[in-house]
């Protein structure tokens, strides 16, 4: 349907929209549909009510942007403003004629009668505002561009009241600032969003009511709380589509489930390769569908793989920390498989806060003993000096820590729905307002995307895990600084010496490349460095076949200046796999037959993907 004239869209923004609905609507089909749909919401209104008072009350401070954060941030605005009147007036003299430019265009096209803005310049692409309504219609674009100069004017804002600050604070004014933006953007609201409006008179309000629907079922889903369920949680079954790379699982603990994977080639390397994944997430983004599975695409390039699959902690594992996932997770882990190859060595891969526990693995074994298994190590998107870990910084502050250890106290555990919400907000647009959008304004189902389902598909975290994370590493950063402590011995990155290969993304909000870098260059024993292209998943998860993306790579220490390393390095299209698994192949021996390598005297106790990755 289309909108016509100014004044009518007005309309519909503080009209009732069913009204409209209903004097377009002339059919008893029609009529009928519409009285249907307001019987749903009637009953989804019901749910909605006992979904919410069943919320649990939780602690400030633990969920994203908490409120004492941003009343900080917003405090320490409101003082930089004073003390810097007039910066602070030539943002609001260029808002004001911003303002007043647009009010005089869009006057301009209500006196000639125009139902339609003339065309404008190409703005910068938005995908909120990809809709032609939002460039063509006098009232929405109005809406489109006076959002976009109050964006413009607080942003000159947060500049002016940055000014001065420490570091810390200026950061938080920002990410303040931004959350602001993204937050009252005209497109998350059903009066302001012509998208919304117009499929809810086209759909006789049914997108309006199945949008309803999935509020109320992702309110159930998490217990009260209003957490956007990003993919259909329907659409993948862990073992069936997912994770269905075969094999078994050979050993187990309290802490993981080991599995071997069975070989696909005729022959195999005789050094095996242990994956480290993150324990903040399940194993298995590794092991995707077949055909984005790294773990499928090694055995098919001859590799003997193993892989660890953490345990999904509760209370009973409230005192595990960092030091227990190094001593009795990582250490342990590649003990077992360098001892079911015949002690010649291990190469061992860790990803993200995986490769974080790798790293501290090898700084203990490399302090403490002479005869580490490992030969090689190969680390993805890790951080191991967090002196500038990217946007999340910006919440890791006293109020921040001291809310998630109260929280982590209660239950002995942190539930992955705090640190899945807080990682959301480092991305509002992408990870929580568009989602919204989509499934609650419009009504679309969720898209059926095994990377998003693995994403929501997260873990806990035991309490000391949880404050040590937070405290050890992103706060005082005490393996950058030689410190951190593991049964009474202190280690720090110039322990480790051993030969390795580091990738970093070029796009990652979690773990920034130069921070990547800035750790892992300091590690002895000769490494080979790559830049990815895109983010902290997709550039990891990047299937040759599908010919994607691009890396820079180099066998050159980065040093201190990034920059001039990669204007050094070498660009080449695609995967960076097969740059690896030659990388990995020098080290990893001869070919021996692969019943040799997977004989049927090693125990498979149960099928993989194994019992934790499920729980």
């Amino acid at each position: 349907m289309a909108f016509d004239g100014f004044t009518g869209s007005v309309t519909y923004r503080t009209g009732n929209v069913f009204g409209h609905i209903m004097n377009d609507q002339t059919s008893s089909l029609g009529a009928f549909e519409l009285s249907q749909n307001f019987q749903r919401i009637n009953f989804l209104l019901q749910r909605l009510f006992l979904a919410v008072s069943r919320r649990e009350v939780r602690n400030p401070g633990v969920e994203g942007p908490g409120q004492p954060l941003l009343l900080r941030a917003a405090a320490g605005q409101m003082q930089s403003w004073m003390s810097n009147p007039m910066k602070t007036f030539s943002s609001q003299l260029q808002f004001w004629q911003n303002t007043t430019a647009l009010y005089a265009e869009l006057t301009q096209a209500m006196l000639s009668g125009a139902q339609h803005m003339p065309k404008a310049e190409a703005a910068p692409a938005d995908a909120r505002f990809a809709d032609d309504e939002w460039s063509k219609h006098p009232f929405f674009y109005y809406l489109k561009r006076q959002y976009q100069i109050m964006s413009a004017y607080l942003e000159s804002l947060a500049d002016t009241a940055s000014e001065g600050e420490d570091e810390k604070h200026s950061e938080q004014i920002h990410f303040f600032t931004h959350q602001l933006v993204d937050m009252f953007s005209p497109a998350n609201f059903l009066a302001s969003n012509p998208v919304a409006i117009k499929k809810a008179v086209e759909t006789n309000g049914r997108s309006l009511v199945e949008g309803l629907e999935n509020l109320v079922k992702d309110l159930e889903r998490n217990g009260g709380d209003l957490l956007v369920t990003l993919s259909d949680p329907e659409a993948f079954k862990v073992g069936e589509t997912l994770a269905t790379t075969k094999g078994h699982v050979i050993h187990e603990t309290p802490l993981f489930q080991l599995i071997r994977y069975e070989p696909t080639t005729e022959k195999v390397y005789a050094r095996p390769l242990l994956l480290i994944p993150p324990w903040i997430n399940k194993y298995y983004i590794l092991d995707l569908q077949p055909k984005s599975s790294l773990v499928k695409w090694l055995t098919e390039q001859g590799f003997a793989v193993y892989i660890v699959s953490w345990k999904n902690p509760r209370e009973e594992l409230r005192a595990a920390g960092m030091d227990t996932y190094v001593l009795e997770g990582v250490i342990p882990a590649v003990q077992k498989v360098d001892e079911l190859h015949g002690r010649d060595g291990v190469n061992v891969v860790g990803y993200c806060i995986g490769g974080t526990t790798l790293a501290l693995s090898q700084a203990w074994l490399g302090k403490t003993r002479h005869d580490n298994p490992a030969k090689s190590c190969t680390f993805f998107t890790a951080l191991t000096d967090f002196e500038d870990p990217g946007p999340l910084k910006s919440f890791i502050d006293e109020g921040f820590i001291a809310g998630i250890t109260i929280e982590a106290q209660r239950k002995g555990f942190l539930d992955q729905r705090i640190m899945a919400r807080t990682f959301s907000y480092l991305r509002p647009n992408d990870l929580v307002y568009g989602p919204a959008v989509k499934a609650y304004l419009l009504g679309e189902a969720r898209p059926k995307f095994d990377l998003l389902f693995w994403n929501e598909d997260s873990t806990r975290l035991p309490e000391r895990m949880a404050q040590e994370y937070l405290t050890h590493l992103y706060r005082d950063n005490v393996f950058a600084h030689g410190a951190f402590e593991i049964e009474g011995v202190k280690v720090g990155l110039d322990d480790i010496k051993v030969p390795h290969y580091v990738v970093a993304c070029e796009k990652d909000h979690i773990a920034p490349w130069t921070a990547s870098f800035k750790g892992l260059a300091r590690l002895k024993g000769g490494g080979r460095f790559v830049l990815a292209q895109s983010g902290h998943i997709a550039g990891i998860v990047n299937h040759p076949d599908k010919k994607k993306y691009g890396y820079w790579v180099s066998d050159a220490d980065p040093g201190e200046d990034l920059d001039a390393w990669r204007a050094g390095t070498e660009a080449h299209d695609g995967s960076w796999w097969p740059d690896w698994a030659a990388w990995l192949g020098k080290r990893s021996g001869k070919k021996v037959s692969a019943a040799e390598s997977f004989p049927e005297s090693v125990p498979r106790l149960e099928p993989a993907p194994g019992r934790y990755v499920r729980e």
